[in-house]
Protein backbone atom coordinates (compact mmCIF):
# COMPACT_ATOMS: atom_id res chain seq x y z
CA UNK A 1 0.00 0.00 0.00
CA UNK A 2 1.36 3.44 -1.08
CA UNK A 3 1.85 5.90 1.95
CA UNK A 4 -0.78 8.48 2.74
CA UNK A 5 1.91 10.89 2.77
CA UNK A 6 3.39 10.00 -0.96
CA UNK A 7 -0.29 10.35 -2.19
CA UNK A 8 -0.57 14.02 -0.48
CA UNK A 9 2.31 14.62 -1.93
CA UNK A 10 1.21 13.63 -5.21
CA UNK A 11 -2.22 15.78 -5.09
CA UNK A 12 -0.32 18.92 -4.01
CA UNK A 13 2.77 18.83 -6.46
CA UNK A 14 1.68 16.96 -9.51
CA UNK A 15 -0.22 19.37 -11.66
CA UNK A 16 -2.24 16.89 -14.02
CA UNK A 17 -3.08 14.51 -10.78
CA UNK A 18 -3.68 17.14 -8.56
CA UNK A 19 -5.94 19.18 -11.32
CA UNK A 20 -9.52 17.91 -9.28
CA UNK A 21 -11.32 17.82 -6.72
CA UNK A 22 -10.15 15.92 -3.54
CA UNK A 23 -11.70 15.06 0.23
CA UNK A 24 -9.18 13.59 2.87
CA UNK A 25 -11.24 10.78 5.24
CA UNK A 26 -10.15 11.25 8.77
CA UNK A 27 -10.56 9.85 11.77
CA UNK A 28 -12.04 12.43 14.74
CA UNK A 29 -11.79 11.43 18.16
CA UNK A 30 -14.14 13.07 19.91
CA UNK A 31 -16.81 12.08 17.34
CA UNK A 32 -15.75 8.61 17.02
CA UNK A 33 -15.90 8.33 12.70
CA UNK A 34 -14.64 9.20 9.66
CA UNK A 35 -14.93 12.71 8.62
CA UNK A 36 -14.61 13.79 4.57
CA UNK A 37 -13.11 17.24 4.34
CA UNK A 38 -12.22 18.98 1.57
CA UNK A 39 -8.49 19.06 0.59
CA UNK A 40 -8.57 23.21 0.61
CA UNK A 41 -8.60 23.22 4.16
CA UNK A 42 -5.91 21.39 4.54
CA UNK A 43 -2.70 23.19 5.56
CA UNK A 44 1.17 21.16 5.67
CA UNK A 45 3.15 23.49 8.38
CA UNK A 46 6.85 23.68 6.93
CA UNK A 47 8.77 21.32 8.90
CA UNK A 48 5.89 19.24 9.79
CA UNK A 49 6.37 15.55 8.48
CA UNK A 50 4.02 13.67 10.85
CA UNK A 51 0.84 16.18 10.48
CA UNK A 52 -1.30 18.40 8.68
CA UNK A 53 -3.68 21.18 10.06
CA UNK A 54 -7.11 21.93 9.37
CA UNK A 55 -9.34 24.76 10.19
CA UNK A 56 -12.91 23.23 11.13
CA UNK A 57 -16.01 25.39 10.18
CA UNK A 58 -16.14 27.08 13.53
CA UNK A 59 -12.45 28.73 12.67
CA UNK A 60 -10.71 25.96 15.12
CA UNK A 61 -7.41 24.78 13.90
CA UNK A 62 -6.84 21.05 14.58
CA UNK A 63 -3.24 19.40 13.82
CA UNK A 64 -4.58 15.91 12.21
CA UNK A 65 -1.89 12.80 12.30
CA UNK A 66 -1.28 11.13 9.14
CA UNK A 67 -1.79 7.99 10.58
CA UNK A 68 -5.63 9.17 11.00
CA UNK A 69 -6.56 9.83 7.45
CA UNK A 70 -8.39 6.51 6.26
CA UNK A 71 -9.86 7.39 3.07
CA UNK A 72 -8.79 9.97 0.03
CA UNK A 73 -10.84 10.49 -3.22
CA UNK A 74 -10.50 12.44 -5.87
CA UNK A 75 -13.69 13.74 -8.16
CA UNK A 76 -16.23 11.90 -5.33
CA UNK A 77 -13.80 8.46 -6.16
CA UNK A 78 -12.34 6.06 -4.10
CA UNK A 79 -8.64 6.49 -4.72
CA UNK A 80 -6.96 5.00 -1.17
CA UNK A 81 -8.00 3.63 1.99
CA UNK A 82 -7.21 1.52 4.48
CA UNK A 83 -8.98 -0.25 7.29
CA UNK A 84 -9.28 0.61 11.11
CA UNK A 85 -7.79 -1.06 13.43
Amino acid sequence: MQPVQEILNRIRWDPEFGDASFEIGYYDRLEDEILRVPFERLEFPEGEHFVFRLVDPWGEEHSIPFHRVYEIWRNGVSIWHRERH
